[in-house]
């Protein structure tokens, strides 16, 4: 049994998001109990409300704490780190502010073996399909949880995502590359190059090279690693990508007869474009490098993406994600 500890207060939507997500999940599976932290009645007058299993779900009290005046939102969040800092869940997800998750999880949390820094992984669609599953999208990390990134961090980035990408995507070899401005060693940053060297040698990583920017869409690997700096700007930009050309697509079926005619016939491909981009079906990013398994899920995330997101945490505990990126670490020369 995985027991994965919800803070039900975060995201935009928040309990009725939340809460829902988890009612769904209880009624499907058997194998995930689940703790759902924040505002006690109102998560329970929300239940109420749902179908749901309630020997699957637990609720634990969280209230804002105000200081001089001032209160602070994240309360849940903490509440719901400390039941897994102290072992009363094998997982976290939340829909809150990363750079809060960041701070609280570090604070709280510890690193696994030869991690210094966090990564948050995140998938987005590629034109190559990926693993034996096909599966039509990459892994990009890190997108936000470290700013700077070291040699060592780079490598350790590389680990953990390679890691990840064999338990969601069940790859046994994904192919892992540094993003960067050209494909030569000598090409990057200092960082870069460093990384580039280690990772050549390295034996739990099935290291290509270096990949530049246009090769993210393309899908020429399974995984990408840089900074987090870098790896949040570059994830905006490809989510902003998906959202204008979907936007386009349909001011084109509105205007043009033509064109619409046109997109008739290529629906079938819009309505794959759509599923490929819809970040709701893959639940949520993973934060890499605690010896807890936490889900980072879209602060825009409604009931789907939150069940979504309880699953692969489920899913990373199952096969021990922890345990192989412990096993992939090494020392940086």
């Amino acid at each position: 049994m995985t027991r994965v500890v919800i803070d039900a207060m975060g995201g935009e939507i928040g309990v009725d998001s939340t809460v829902a997500g988890a009612a769904e999940l209880s009624l499907e599976s058997d194998s995930i109990q689940m703790i759902l932290v924040g505002d006690a009645r109102l998560i329970t007058e929300t239940l109420g409300s749902l179908s749901h299993d309630s020997r699957r779900i637990q609720v634990a009290h969280s209230s804002p704490v105000s200081t001089d005046g001032t209160t602070k939102t994240n309360a849940s969040i903490q509440v719901a780190m400390d039941i897994l800092a102290s072992g009363g869940a094998d997982a976290l997800v939340t829909a809150g502010r990363t750079d809060t998750l960041v701070a609280i999880a570090t604070d709280r949390l510890k690193y696994l073996p030869g991690i210094r820094r966090a990564a948050l992984a995140a998938v987005h669609p590629t034109e190559q399909r990926h693993g034996p599953k096909e599966d039509p999208f990459a892994l990009l990390l890190d997108v936000g949880a470290t700013q700077t990134a070291t040699a060592e961090d780079l490598v350790s980035f590389a680990v953990m995502g390679s890691a990840y990408a064999q338990i969601i995507s069940a790859n046994p070899r994904p192919s892992v590359a540094l993003l960067s401005n050209g494909k030569n060693l000598t090409q990057g940053t200092p960082a870069i190059q460093q990384a580039h060297e280690h990772l050549s040698r390295h034996p739990a990583v099935h290291f290509v090279g270096n990949v530049e920017g246009l090769d993210l869409p393309r899908g020429s690997v399974d995984v990408v690693v840089c900074d987090g700096f870098v790896g949040s700007v570059v994830f905006a930009m490809l989510e902003g990508v998906t959202e204008v050309v979907t936007d386009l697509a349909k001011d084109a079926y509105a205007r043009k007869f033509l064109w619409r005619l046109g997109l008739t016939m290529l629906s079938q491909g819009l309505r794959q474009l759509r599923v490929m981009t819809d970040w709701r079906q893959y639940g949520g990013a993973p934060l890499l490098g605690f010896e807890s398994v936490i889900i980072k899920a879209d602060s825009r995330s409604n009931a789907r993406a939150i069940r979504n997101a309880i699953r692969v945490a489920n899913k990373a505990i199952e096969h021990d994600l922890s345990g192989q990126i412990r096993q992939g670490m090494m020392p940086v020369d």
